[in-house]
Parts: C-alpha cells; sequence; structure tokens
C-alpha cells in the first residue's frame, strides 16, 4: 500500500518498505557446489591452454615455422580475464554488493 503526499506543486509518494527474506531453494547447496566445480574447470582449462601455447611457441620457434602461439596466448588471457570478471560480478550480484 502507498500514500500519496501533495504538497505545493510537487507530488511525492510515500511508500511501506517491503522486507524480503532471501532463502536457498532446495537442492541450492548441490547447484552451488556445482558451479563451483565448473569454475575450477574453467580456470584448469585456461592454465593448459598456456601450458599449450608455451609449448607450441617454443616447437615453432626451434622449428622456425610460423609463430602461431601469441594468439593462442591472448586468447587464453582474454577467457581468462572474462571467466574471472564473470565470477566477479556474479559474487557481488549474488550477495547484494556487500
Amino acid at each position: 500500500m502507498s500514500v500519496l503526499s501533495v504538497v505545493g506543486d510537487s507530488v511525492s509518494v510515500l511508500a511501506q518498505e517491503i522486507k524480503v527474506n532471501p532463502t536457498i531453494p532446495p537442492g541450492g547447496d548441490k547447484l552451488t557446489n556445482l558451479v563451483g566445480y565448473l569454475s575450477w574447470l574453467v580456470i584448469l582449462a585456461g592454465v593448459a591452454a598456456l601450458i599449450y601455447a608455451g609449448g607450441k611457441f617454443g616447437w615453432e620457434r626451434w622449428h622456425g615455422g610460423a609463430v602461431e602461439s601469441p594468439k593462442i596466448v591472448f586468447a587464453a588471457m582474454v577467457g581468462g580475464i572474462i571467466a574471472t570478471s564473470a565470477g566477479a560480478i556474479m559474487n557481488a550480484a549474488v550477495t547484494g554488493g556487500s
């Protein structure tokens, strides 16, 4: 329920505060556990990509072939930045920014 207050030419709305108490849905702890495993897999994939790119860079330098490994390193770095940013944004959204 809200109440309108008219003072002169301005109109303001006086509203009641709605108190929300969030609760974890059934099976929510299992979902949180799954998200934790998926985040570790993303981190592991990023580290593996950097290790692979380093090995490929050494191989390309040793054999004198075309150097394509910097693209892999760049893609792994961008993927890591996106994954880390998404995790921080979702953590802030879930905890309410505090």
